[in-house]
């Protein structure tokens, strides 16, 4: 493990990083989000599955 090289890869990452526009953050805010829901509804969907099932707990 080359320490120097490893520092000056991530300073040239770190260099070409530029902050997101508004219109991408919303964006991302947005997909996040709706995945976000996506998983607490199939979630709530196994769960009342499971309470309707007979022996459900």
């Amino acid at each position: 493990m080359d320490v120097p090289y490893d520092l000056t890869s991530y300073i040239r990452v770190l260099k070409m990083a530029t902050t997101p526009t508004t219109n991408e953050f919303f964006q991302v805010s947005k997909i996040a989000g709706a995945g976000i829901l996506l998983v607490g509804l199939v979630g709530f969907l196994i769960g009342a599955i499971m309470l309707l099932l007979p022996g459900g707990v």
